[in-house]
């Protein structure tokens, strides 16, 4: 059990790598898609806009897989969906053709996290879930570090890039496919009830429909901010601050090492302190660091301020271990998924939103706004429960370890 716990971990990592690289090589590329395609400014946020739709259809459709079929085949699945979509962007002749390939990659996108945040709750146990998720969803900011180098190396030829990096996918589905083993947690539930069918209402109904419905809203407002700012950085620095286009490449390469190492640590201090009070201490941090950022001119203080900005986003690593121990294991992945995809879903509209607000208040004004995005997010934060051994009614919250315990 010890060695298939480090083998999710390491699995579920690169799985969630290969997720983050295909949604920040768009953003880095937006510039270069735009000259190429001849889009405005408000085209180029609906490309963005359309995969965080399918990431949002994710939340049904990966969730229902994982918790009916499998943990191990909803991952396969999922990774299969977004590398092919992702692939043949190489091929897209315009700009509908390519809305819709995004669509579609945004739902395999999407599933991996409902997955991967199942699989290390339902192997880990509680006094150090945290850490373990926290560290495979620190997988993001590194697959955005790898990006940039990418996109260094392929930009302005975009279409090779995304052929390239499409392809690549097919290293995690080895992965998952030769070592992995299913849920154990998932199985035992499955043979308790073998005949049990999970939707999405059994989690909008019962006990359950509040802790679905506050876990949606927070993670709305705080991917509307962290959507909003992060699609269109690249082109902030480019526009208001500036920077070469080399330049931007490294500034957002140290924002993600900042995000890394914040991901990481918060993560061990939500071993300590709790999921949730850890949560609102990072997203309290952003919604200062933000304005900050945004209104420095001095391109020495924007590399500096990078990293801490990018270490208090920490929050998006710790919503996997929190929402997945909100949920019972036979419903997990729905319930988590909900929440954290219908998040991303409905923060589709925020590049498109920044977009237009940048023609009034400028890109940085915008970024100001995503801040007071980040601090609605700790308030409706405080209104969901504590889990694990710092919940105030831990028998409130069932939640299998991998050893087939409940905390």
């Amino acid at each position: 059990m010890r060695q298939n716990r480090w083998i999710v971990l390491g699995g579920c990592f690169l799985a969630y790598l290969f997720d983050a690289l295909e949604i920040v090589l768009l953003s880095l590329a937006m510039p270069a898609i735009r000259h190429d395609m001849g889009l405005s400014v408000t085209e180029g946020g609906l490309l963005a806009t359309a995969t965080l739709l399918g990431i949002g259809v994710s939340s049904v459709a990966g969730g229902y897989i994982a918790d009916n079929f499998g943990r191990k085949k909803a991952l396969v699945a999922s990774l299969a969906v977004f590398g092919l979509f992702t692939a043949v962007l190489f091929f897209v002749p315009n700009f509908t053709i390519f809305l819709i390939l995004r669509f579609l990659s945004g739902i395999g996108l999407g599933a991996v996290w409902s997955v991967v945040s199942a699989y290390v709750v339902e192997t880990w146990p509680e006094k150090s879930r945290g850490r373990a998720a926290a560290f495979v969803i620190s997988a993001f900011p590194a697959g955005g570090a790898m990006a940039a180098s990418i996109s260094g190396l392929f930009l302005p030829d975009w279409r090779l890039m995304f052929l390239v990096a499409g392809t690549a996918a097919i290293l995690p589905i080895l992965v998952v496919h030769i070592f992995f083993q299913e849920s154990a947690s998932w199985t035992a539930a499955r043979t308790r009830d073998s005949t049990d069918i999970v939707s999405v209402r059994d989690v909008l109904s019962g006990p359950l429909r509040r802790t679905t419905l506050l876990g949606t809203l927070m993670a709305a407002l705080a991917l509307t901010g962290y959507w909003g700012a992060t699609t269109w950085l690249p082109t902030y620095l480019t526009t208001e601050r500036g920077l070469p286009a080399g330049s931007v490449a490294f500034f957002v390469t140290i924002l993600n090492l900042g995000m890394f190492m914040g991901y990481n640590g918060f993560g061990m201090i939500a071993d300590h302190i709790g999921r949730r009070r850890t949560i609102i201490m990072t997203l309290l941090g952003v919604s200062l660091t933000m304005p900050i950022y945004a209104v420095t001119t001095n391109q020495i203080g924007l590399l500096w301020l990078g990293p801490l900005f990018g270490a208090f986003t920490a929050f998006f690593g710790l919503f996997g271990s929190y929402l997945g121990e909100l949920f019972p294991t036979r419903a997990r992945a729905t319930g988590a998924g909900f929440c954290f995809n219908i998040g991303r879903g409905v923060s589709a509209l925020a590049p498109f939103g920044l977009a237009g607000l940048a023609g009034t208040i400028g890109f940085s004004g915008g970024l100001i706004v995503c801040a007071c995005f980040f601090a609605l997010a700790a308030v409706v934060a405080l209104l969901l429960p504590r889990t694990g051994a710092h919940a105030f009614e831990p028998e409130t919250v069932k939640v299998h370890d991998g050893a087939g315990r409940t905390s």
